[in-house]
């Protein structure tokens, strides 16, 4: 099974038009985007756009290259005092404290739940591509407790998450690093997630049959957007997210399914 990401994202639009009914007034999302690239400013469209088919105002802010990193923390104080949430695109310039920008985000605003100073469990919501690769196994009709899954990549974006929120679902979670596992741990994984940034690196000799890939290792070769692994694992697995096209547009969908989340818990 080819899993059509834009298809469950499209699903999931339709009910959150009818949440965003409900909020008699503006709801506003900001957008800290620092010394954009291509490849941030499709990511920065793609929101945009499902923001603005919600009737939700993107307020976006563009900081230059040379920016430091007190004033970066001091707009994303700003932009928490004028909207709803806000979002950091990530990547961040390296001459950044990536990590004291992220904490600038209050809590209940944090619609990425990557404050690194709250604990995984301890977020308002979980990130958004944890909660798109739940989603997609759920209406798979995966069984995800009990499950024997590797989560391969620990980034704060994917892997770490990912794994916190499929423990507390009851699947037996081992983690798959260049410190830790092997590639073997995956012979017997009945769930495997891709977060890795490794070009089709998991082949079908690595897997079981039947397995379950959720790949969300989205990564650069060849001009291509590709994920962890290879299109051939289609071959031996239940369920395959392609890349692009698979678990990217659901975790956006999340991402106003967190905003309206975090409104009504506030209110």
């Amino acid at each position: 099974m080819i899993i059509d990401g834009k298809a469950i994202a499209e699903d999931m639009y339709k009910a959150l038009a009818k949440r965003r009914a409900l909020f008699e007034r503006d709801v506003r999302l900001g957008i800290l985007v620092v010394s954009p690239s291509p490849v941030i400013e499709s990511f920065v469209r793609i929101k945009t756009r499902a923001a603005a088919r919600l009737n939700i105002e993107m307020v976006r802010v563009d900081l230059s290259e040379g920016v430091d990193t007190s004033a970066a923390i001091e707009e994303v104080k700003r932009l928490a005092e004028e909207t709803d949430s806000v979002v950091v695109q990530l990547p961040l310039p390296k001459s950044l404290d990536t990590n004291a920008v992220l904490a600038a985000i209050p809590p209940e605003k944090d619609v990425d739940a990557l404050n690194p100073t709250i604990p995984e469990d301890k977020h308002p919501v979980f990130a958004p591509v944890a909660l798109a690769i739940v989603e997609i196994l759920e209406r798979s009709k995966v069984v995800i407790k009990g499950a024997r899954t590797v989560v391969v990549g620990a980034g704060r974006l994917v892997g770490a998450p990912s794994a916190v929120l499929l423990t507390r679902l009851g699947a037996k979670v081992t983690m798959f690093t260049l410190q830790k596992g092997s590639v073997e741990d995956l012979k017997d994984a009945d769930i495997v997630v891709c977060g890795a940034g490794n070009p089709g690196f998991i082949k079908p000799e690595h897997i079981k049959k039947g397995v379950a890939i959720v790949d969300a290792g989205a990564s650069e070769s060849k001009g291509r957007v590709v994920g962890d692994a290879d299109p051939a694992c289609a071959e031996k697995a239940s369920v395959l997210t392609p890349v692009p096209g698979g678990v990217g547009p659901v975790a956006v969908a999340m991402i106003f399914r967190n905003l309206f989340d975090l409104i009504e818990l506030k209110n």
